[in-house]
């Protein structure tokens, strides 16, 4: 993270932000941030996503900021950047009263629901546990292809399930099966019909244990069950980020909105996920706030409860951690607006601002402004309209669902989904080589039982997605994700068994009808 005002050599700045060549780059990054060395005070990205001239555009926007402040109120939540590149959303805030002065506020229903690739849950969901066959090949335009096939019995009809992972992807694919036919449809065949780019001659069988846990560690590796979000607090009138960063303690109106948010933990020894919050020295606070929501922990970056250090107008140990996060709240206890491009860093991409009503009374809400960097994609739960909520389980819930959306979206702009995509290519080649030496080595087969060499250097599958998990969650293995996997039990059919080997012996049509493919 770069900071507002902060000197730097141009060399260095060059070294740290040249394209970055790691096929595990993201992973990395995020392990970076989730470091607790305090000389790590910047996580810079590549060249591309510098500011020609950071000093200039923030004295514009602050300047912006100031004429905005210089006019009567009331004020935007959210004011947007004059040279754009940000979206809001929840821009409606005013509510009826009674009679007594009490806001009328309509009830909100909601679908708290966590908007994950739901793609990578389809080996769990179909083919773990249950008998299937996977297949590996090379191809010379698409590189390491990974299929899995089975046959299910969907209204007595037999369907047959393929997935193909690619650089791309997954491919998945759905054939019905026709007994009557007599042309042979194989794994080849199969691979030319789901995508016609695909021009290799040639699979090979996966005949090893334990291929399933592999398969299941590099699809699911996506699957993230920990966050860690900033919590910074804005008074009246704060138009910079040393401002914003530079506020010792936080008002009761905010002490009520944390209550909401989460429980108040000792770091001393915890336990839990820290995101990168250390629990043993008291380097970074002696308190901070931890929940869990459904199967996720979320620890918060609470800009407040960070130490505070004399004499650094910039606050580099509180802006360390909550520059390095994705998405942040922005609490505020009176009127005043948020501008998003206020706090430099390359990570945040998403702010949720929450203003108090009359905090501290039985009437106390909450009004709600959603903004994010132009490439992140709408992410629900859906605002309501009048944006304001009551103090309730029902906001919280709706406050943690929309974070962890929030952090998932933003992982599909631009400057993330390319280096998750390296990251995904190298995984995949790496889950190839496995598979291919494992098989020969199950097999007694005499042959090639080199690695493939990425960047010059071997990589073991297992071990690549431990690495890529544990920089995510520092606090989980593959071995402990699996361990809490549910085994579902082999429950075939002696119809459904007939049927998978005919289709891998070939008999199943070329012409089979099929539902329309999806590529995720």
């Amino acid at each position: 993270m770069e900071s507002s005002k902060g000197n730097s050599d141009s060399s260095e700045e060059q070294t740290e932000n040249d394209d970055i060549k790691n096929p595990n780059d993201l992973f990395e990054l995020l392990e970076r941030l989730s470091t607790s060395r305090l000389d790590d005070q910047r996580c810079a990205l590549p060249l591309l996503l510098q500011t020609s001239d950071p000093q200039q555009k923030m004295k514009k926007e602050n300047d912006f900021l100031k004429e905005m402040l210089n006019n009567p109120g009331p004020y935007p939540l959210v004011a947007l950047p004059p040279g754009g590149g940000y979206w809001i959303d929840g821009i409606h805030h005013n509510y009826p009263t009674d009679s007594q002065g009490n806001p009328i506020l309509p009830h909100y229903d909601f679908i708290p629901k966590i908007e994950r690739d739901e793609s990578a849950q389809l080996y769990r969901k179909f083919f773990y546990g249950k008998e299937h066959f996977n297949f590996i090949a090379l191809d010379d335009t698409w590189g390491p292809l990974v299929m899995s096939l089975k046959v299910d019995v969907v209204s007595s009809q037999e369907q047959l399930r393929v997935l193909i992972r690619t650089k791309e992807g997954l491919l998945q694919d759905i054939f019905h099966v026709n007994h009557a036919s007599t042309s042979a449809l194989n794994p080849v065949q199969i691979s030319k019909i789901m995508c016609e780019d695909i021009i290799t001659e040639k699979f090979t069988p996966v005949l090893f244990p334990r291929a399933s846990e592999m398969l299941l560690a590099y699809d699911e590796h996506v699957l993230v069950k920990t966050f860690k979000f900033g919590v910074i607090y804005q008074k009246f009138g704060q138009t910079t980020e040393e401002e914003l960063f530079g506020n010792r303690t936080h008002s009761p109106a905010m002490e009520e909105f944390l209550d909401l948010l989460g429980n108040r933990i000792k770091l001393k020894d915890f336990k839990g996920f820290r995101g990168g919050l250390d629990a043993h020295y008291g380097q970074t606070g002696d308190d901070s706030v931890y929940t869990t929501y459904k199967d996720c922990e979320i620890m918060f970056h609470v800009s407040t409860l960070l130490p505070y250090t004399e004499g650094d107008s910039q606050q580099l140990q509180r802006k360390r951690h909550i520059g390095n996060d994705i998405v942040a709240i922005v609490f505020q206890d009176s009127n005043t607006p948020f501008l998003p491009s206020m706090i430099a860093s390359h990570f945040l991409h998403s702010y949720i601002v929450v203003q108090a009503v009359e905090p501290l009374t039985p009437n106390v809400a909450y009004k709600v402004s959603v903004t994010a960097r132009d490439g992140v994609p709408v992410f629900g739960p859906n605002l309501p309209n009048p944006t304001v909520f009551r103090k309730n389980e029902e906001f919280r819930e709706f406050l943690l669902t929309k974070l962890i959306n929030a952090e998932i979206a933003c992982y599909k702009a631009e400057k993330f989904s390319k280096l998750e995509k390296r990251t995904r290519i190298s995984l995949l080649q790496s889950l190839y080589d496995e598979l291919r030496i494992k098989t020969q080595e199950f097999s007694g087969v005499v042959g090639d039982t080199g690695k493939t060499e990425i960047n010059g250097n071997s990589n073991r599958f297992l071990d690549s997605v431990r690495k890529a998990i544990t920089s995510r969650v520092r606090s989980h293995s593959v071995e402990t994700n699996l361990a809490n996997s549910v085994m579902t039990k082999r429950s075939s059919s002696s119809t459904s068994n007939s049927s998978l080997s005919s289709i891998v012996a070939g008999e199943v049509s070329q012409n089979v009808p099929k539902v329309p493919k999806k590529h995720f």
